[in-house]
């Protein structure tokens, strides 16, 4: 099971310190590891953590390791669809994470930049890992006019952008 390295987890952590968010959704939990940055970050700044995971397996071991490091009541597991859940969606969100199939980016960016607040932060793994695969979600992210973003090449490459206005 992959998971983010450490130094994509301190970024995760020190975006959420400093941005504040008072809402944060991750689309694909894996094991949980990232959602324990962001949950240990959130607790810090009174937000709550929506984690989006449709492998049943990795829901239990996610739901186990979130127990495990105290951070339930942080984090809640939604299991199921993240595209489904991300259309019923109407209120906006301050911090959104993305690590999940790398096919459904494109789709995933239709959906999430409508609903991120003013401010709201953006990150995206695996942009210089899967470079080729990612380059058209890449380069719509970066043209897209209402976010300001750039690569950072920390991990396996993160996308970092805000939403303008």
């Amino acid at each position: 099971m992959r998971q983010i390295s450490p130094d994509v987890g301190r970024f995760l952590h020190t975006i959420v310190l400093a941005r504040r968010p008072r809402t944060i959704v991750e689309i694909g939990t894996s094991g949980g590891y990232s959602t324990i940055w962001l949950s240990l970050a959130a607790r810090d700044v009174g937000a709550n953590v929506t984690t989006l995971e449709i492998d049943p397996k990795k829901v239990a071991l996610a739901s186990a390791n979130l127990r495990e490091a105290g951070l339930d009541g942080v984090a809640a597991i939604v299991a199921g669809d993240a595209s489904a859940y991300l259309r019923a969606r109407r209120e906006p969100f301050d911090f959104v994470f993305l690590d999940a199939e790398k096919e459904d980016y494109a789709s995933y960016l239709d959906m999430v930049v409508p609903l991120l607040s003013p401010g709201g932060v953006l990150v995206a793994d695996n942009l210089l890992s899967h470079e080729d695969d990612l380059a058209p979600f890449r380069d719509r992210a970066l043209a897209d006019e209402r976010l300001s973003g750039l690569v950072v090449p920390i991990g396996r490459g993160e996308l970092l952008a805000v939403r303008v206005g």
